[in-house]
């Protein structure tokens, strides 16, 4: 999650240019480290002096950089350099820069850090931000985390780890202002220019009664154009949009998106205010939602590191290479058991590859739309027939078309009419087939509680290589053999 400091002094430059000249400083580092082995003692003096230059000159960096840039930085390193750059960050500043790191790369920073650092780093973070990092820290370093914190913000860190990652209360920050209805707006303006700073986001205030029961809101441009003297009660408005930290986060994404918001309530079932959610905390779920729903379409387990030691990534990705492997095995004894047609007419073995991989096409593309429909809401058991019945619609259409494109194209290389009508019939045949699958699998995943997403192009498309195989062979056998 995004650290809630803003940077707002740093310079707007691409992190690539952060990253390049990152990798060159290192690269000086190592090279000045291999002349200090070959040089003499007066030689190696001056060669330790230019070593010196370089790692100043990239704490000096490392110093400006926001903490996001940073971490694209550490993402982008291999290993050995990744903790050097690590070990240069200043410790005040490890907290906020975990926070920014993708999950994987956490894990190997946090395994260089001993249970005192960690305590000191996650110490400086608000209790919804340490809710974020606490799936990776040792329970020891939990454990003191509790016993150092307010009895508030440690009763807010237990709410917050409570919750599941796909729901509200995950998302909620505690970090707000709240005033009271029977004040005057001059009143509230003078506390608030009491405050340090607002909180990020502040787009609104949260108007509580005395049991802190959200009665309103407050919009700050409402605060600031109308007369002092004005009540708040006056001056809010009791139309908002409230969240509850059960719901699924996934709802408040469609909230925020709808209605332009920048921050919304949390309340519980008596409408006592808990906290509220961040258009930034939404950001940065819709982003690692829409990663992960990447990665499950490619079958991988999880968000993987790319300088992960290699044993580490064989075992994310093994499993739907091992179905991968199955159904490899399953195809080639649906053509074994063709031999005799392909033997009696070679063509076939030259347009089966045609069948499976526009068939597949058409299958990956009815899965997107389907775990499209079903991540914004769109789809329910109402309009399901529907939606089944224009994939079916729109697979024939385009199986016909196509299938008449590459049955011409039988026809032209091998001039036998016969084929080209195998092949018309089979393509429509395999659309179908991958509009059935497309809709069917994602669905039968989203029913048992498990992500649409998850493998549903691996296993859709190993079926339809086999199905299409199966489905241009019989034909072919039937009425050309």
């Amino acid at each position: 999650m995004t650290r809630k400091t803003d940077h707002n002094d740093n310079k707007t430059e691409d992190p690539k240019q952060y990253l390049q000249r990152v990798i060159y400083l290192l690269s000086k580092n190592k090279l000045v480290a291999g002349f200090v082995q070959m040089q003499d003692q007066r030689q190696e003096l001056g060669e330790s002096l230019i070593h010196r230059q370089n790692l100043s000159e990239l704490q000096g960096l490392l110093d400006i950089l926001h903490p996001a840039d940073i971490a694209y930085i550490l993402e982008s390193l291999p290993l050995d350099e990744r903790l050097l750059v690590w070990e240069m960050v200043k410790a005040d500043r490890d907290g906020e820069i975990l926070l920014e790191t993708s999950d994987a790369v956490r894990e190997t920073l946090i395994a260089t850090m001993d249970s005192s650092e960690l305590v000191a780093a996650t110490g400086q973070l608000d209790a919804d931000e340490i809710a974020d990092l606490a799936a990776d820290l040792p329970s020891d370093v939990l454990d003191d985390l509790f016993q150092n914190l307010p009895i508030e913000e440690r009763e807010q860190l237990r709410a917050a780890m409570s919750y599941p990652e796909d729901a509200v209360g995950a998302l909620m920050d505690f970090d707000m202002v709240t005033v009271r209805g029977d004040v005057t707006l001059e009143v509230v303006l003078r506390y608030l220019r009491r405050l340090e700073e607002l909180p990020d986001h502040t787009d609104q205030l949260f108007v509580v009664d005395r049991n802190e029961k959200l009665i309103g809101v407050l919009p700050i441009n409402i605060l600031l154009i109308n007369d002092p003297d004005a009540k708040v009660s006056e001056m809010m408005s009791e139309k908002m949009t409230r969240l509850h930290p059960e719901d699924k986060a996934q709802q408040a994404t469609h909230a925020f998106e709808r209605y332009n918001l920048v921050t919304a309530p949390v309340v519980d079932a008596n409408d006592k205010l808990l906290g509220r959610v961040t258009v930034n905390e939404v950001m940065d779920f819709i982003r690692e939602e829409s990663e992960n729903e990447a990665l499950n379409l490619a079958g991988l387990r999880e968000e993987e590191d790319l300088f992960a030691p290699v044993w580490k990534s064989i075992k994310n990705r093994w499993m739907w290479l091992a179905i991968n492997l199955a159904t490899a095995f399953i195809a080639s004894r649906v053509i074994g058991v063709f031999e005799g047609s392909i033997e009696k007419l070679v063509a076939l073995a030259a347009l089966m590859p045609i069948i499976a991989s526009i068939g597949g096409n058409s299958g990956n593309q009815t899965i997107t739309m389907i775990v499209r429909a079903l991540a914004l809401g769109h789809l329910n058991t109402s309009n399901a027939r529907k939606l089944f019945a224009k994939e079916i619609g729109v697979s024939a259409v385009n199986g016909l078309v196509c299938g008449s494109v590459v049955g011409l194209f039988a026809f032209l290389i091998y001039g036998n009419v016969s084929l080209s009508l195998v092949m018309t019939m089979a393509m429509t045949l395999t659309f179908l087939l991958a509009a059935i699958l497309g809709v069917l699998v994602p669905l039968t995943l989203y029913k048992f509680g498990r992500d649409p997403a998850t493998g549903s192009n691996v296993v859709v498309t190993a079926v339809i290589d086999s199905g299409g195989f199966f489905i241009f062979l019989g034909l072919a056998t039937i009425l050309l053999i």
